[in-house]
């Protein structure tokens, strides 16, 4: 089968390997698609620490089970079903409270395990046990049963942010996941929601799909007092930093309303994380900075029943679909921002 395995920063091939065979407690998938995302461009460039190359990437998974492991329960072949990404120990103290999304022994395909850019491959026993392979609803294609992994992501930072009914919303930064982010703020009954990006290409594509009541460019204005300007001078309900900048997360704060949520959804480079909190503005206006870190099984599952029942649409947002030969294009086109989201269809 064809594969795409990244070797060191620079260095991803396209390359045949050995078709795999599940083994007693594992399930194996015939890939359909796998969508591509900012991690997987910043493998590229600087691999990741949790990652022993070689190492087949990619894990936002959607496909069709071919085979099923002696001991496995549940599934059989022709089950079309999409796959977590991170997979958290269910044992630890975290995990048995119920927060899975920082379990301190967390694994993920396409790092610890050979991910979804391949024809075909190995769902893990460490999968199967957390309940993280997921029945894609008949009315889904696999492309948009890919996108629940980052989706679920941001319902776990909007249910960590509190957004509701009749909040105000800013998003910063118009990729694929503030997209997400401006759709699912409308279906928890956000009264407004902004969209702010740098890039003015980049904000009139995000722009022209999601609609968000306002649109800033904060290469041109100053994002702060546009949004103090639509507010009356009050702040948002919510911010939430979907940017990989300390200037956004710097900036929300200033936005926020009293008793305003922020939520640095996007981390920050690891040589640069560090920001200026001004105290004063949290201490006297009661604000809450929280942080989001990934997503539960939980989460995915809610995730693609959020997608299937309309509620949060994202077929739209898939605007470029590569074949698997395609991966170093795909993650080029990603680099460029040309593109909302590109999928991966071995």
């Amino acid at each position: 089968m064809k594969v795409a395995r990244f070797y060191a920063p620079g260095d991803i091939r396209i390359e045949e390997a050995p078709e795999p065979s599940a083994g007693p407690d594992e399930l194996k998938l015939k890939v359909h698609n796998c969508s591509t995302c900012g991690t997987d461009l910043k493998i590229f460039r600087h691999g990741h620490h949790h990652i022993d190359p070689p190492r087949v990437i990619g894990h936002e998974i959607a496909g069709e089970i071919v085979e099923v492991g002696s001991a496995v329960d549940g599934w059989q072949p022709g089950d079309r079903v999409q796959v977590i990404a991170a997979i958290p120990c269910g044992e630890c103290p975290d995990c048995k409270r119920g927060w899975m999304t920082i379990c301190p022994n967390q694994r993920s395909m396409g790092y610890h395990y050979d991910g979804g850019f391949a024809e075909y491959m190995i769902v893990p026993h460490a999968v199967l046990k957390v309940d993280g392979v997921n029945r894609i609803p008949d009315s889904l294609s696999y492309a948009e049963a890919s996108v629940a992994e980052p989706f679920a992501c941001v319902l776990n930072g909007q249910e960590l942010a509190r957004v509701g009914e009749g909040d105000t919303v800013v998003v910063v930064g118009a990729g694929p996941i503030g997209c997400l982010h401006v759709r699912l703020a409308r279906a928890r009954g956000a009264e407004s929601v902004y969209l702010v990006e740098l890039s003015r290409q980049r904000l009139e594509m995000a722009a022209a799909l999601v609609k968000p009541d306002a649109a800033i460019c904060s290469s041109d204005v100053d994002p702060i007092e546009e949004v103090l300007r639509l507010t009356d001078g009050r702040g948002v309900d919510v911010v939430i930093t979907a940017a990989a900048a300390g200037k956004a997360q710097e900036d929300g704060l200033k936005m926020a309303a009293r008793r305003g949520r922020i939520s640095f959804f996007g981390g920050l480079p690891k040589d640069n994380p560090i920001i200026a909190c001004d105290s004063n503005l949290v201490h006297y206006r009661e604000l809450t900075i929280v942080g989001a870190n990934g997503s539960s099984p939980s989460h995915n599952k809610r995730a693609l029943e959020l997608i299937a029942s309309g509620a949060v649409p994202v077929d739209d947002l898939i605007t470029h679909r590569m074949p698997l030969d395609g991966v170093l294009d795909a993650i080029h086109t990603v680099s460029t921002g040309e593109a909302i989201k590109v999928t991966i269809e071995p």
